[in-house]
């Protein structure tokens, strides 16, 4: 799609029309692509409003929109996260939300306008795409066209990455997804789970609902552990996993055996896993609007969900290397496998990370996703 030949306009998104406009392009963009699932509007208007979403609370984000002749055709988020930036000491700022129909002077213009609205906070380097942050929606799809994404992970035009590309951007981390076709765990990984039970003193549990406050801090103390060294890791506040964790609750509530801790026998929990059944299998029937007939729609397909993304799986540092994650996994199988799933998504992991991969590719799982992070110097 090309809207070349006339001026662009970069405009800020703050107001009703301009805002519209920023959340009604993607429908033009992907019209008539069958893998697109369009986010529910209510989830990205609430992701902009700085009453309700909780990273306005200490960053800044400036929504843009791009006019040709009257006519959207680009949009982006300037995003300046200041807890990154005090987190890792360095001068980042994010760029998020884009979509471009496919002309190089269009993206130009968004990117420059987002390098001109960080440069004047003081930031030196432009990177991502990151929706807000690495927390949440992150990377630009590079290989994995075929299929829709998982639940919580993006999706563009193979054009963008010449877009993003031309524009002077450099690849600066890339990101991998596992995809796995069957739900039986390997019969190796079945006779070892008893020894590793008893040889580690460790055992698996699933979420207790009745204690959800509780089972959330285990939760918040985890994340922050498991993580801290991972690059690009911010932690997230309190809010953050409070609104994240308000989010998710109706899918974990459906099933509970969706979250899974590693804990000792005394008691300590030393790690935890979370997959959920894939919401996108029901989401791409409702083309983003839950009314009039949105809702009725993602009701009639959420029963016949039979894929899951794993969002995450992660141990304190003192308990890798140990084994723990076998068990993890088995559990993941064992559970995944009674909620109706045929098959899953390990996503994302950062492919330099050789120590999660292994135990992946152990049990079946190729690499069917590569998203990209890129900087720019600004």
């Amino acid at each position: 799609m090309s809207d070349r030949g006339g001026r662009i306009e970069v405009k800020p998104a703050d107001d009703r029309k301009h805002f519209r406009d920023f959340i009604q392009l993607p429908y033009r963009i992907y019209d008539g692509d069958p893998n697109w699932v369009a986010p529910l509007i209510r989830d990205v208007k609430t992701a902009f409003n700085k009453k309700k979403h909780p990273f306005h609370t200490h960053s800044e984000v400036q929504p843009f929109v791009a006019y040709r002749d009257g006519h959207a055709v680009g949009r982006i988020a300037a995003i300046n996260n200041r807890n990154h930036v005090a987190y890792h000491e360095e001068p980042v700022g994010f760029f998020g939300y884009f979509e471009c129909v496919n002309d190089p002077e269009v993206a130009a213009a968004l990117f420059d306008r987002t390098a001109e609205w960080l440069r004047e906070r003081g930031l030196e380097t432009m990177r991502g795409p990151a929706s807000f942050s690495l927390n949440e929606t992150a990377g630009l799809l590079t290989l994995g066209f075929d299929r829709p994404p998982t639940v919580m992970m993006p999706y563009n035009p193979e054009y963008y990455v010449d877009l993003v590309t031309g524009a002077g951007f450099e690849e600066v981390k890339s990101l991998i997804g596992y995809h796995l076709s069957h739900s039986d765990a390997p019969e190796k990984l079945v006779k070892l789970e008893t020894k590793l039970e008893k040889r580690l003193g460790v055992r698996t549990r699933t979420i207790d609902m009745d204690d959800f406050e509780g089972e959330l801090e285990r939760l918040r103390d985890l994340y922050n552990k498991a993580w801290e060294k991972n690059w690009g890791f911010v932690p997230m506040t309190d809010a953050e996993i409070d609104f994240m964790a308000h989010e998710l609750k109706p899918l974990v509530k459906r099933i509970p055996t969706q979250v899974i801790f590693a804990e000792r026998d005394d008691g300590e929990t030393i790690g935890f896993t979370l997959f959920l059944m894939d919401a996108n299998q029901a989401l791409i029937h409702a083309k983003g609007r839950l009314f009039p007939f949105g809702l009725a729609k993602i009701l009639k397909y959420l029963p016949k969900m039979n894929y899951c993304r794993v969002l995450t799986l992660g141990l304190v540092p003192e308990a890798r290397g140990q084994g723990i994650d076998n068990l993890l996994i088995m559990a993941l199988f064992r559970h995944g496998g009674a909620a109706g799933t045929i098959g899953g998504e390990f996503s994302w992991i950062l492919e330099d990370n050789v120590a999660m991969r292994k135990p992946l590719e152990r049990i079946g799982s190729v690499i069917s996703k590569r998203y990209l992070l890129y900087d720019r110097p600004i």
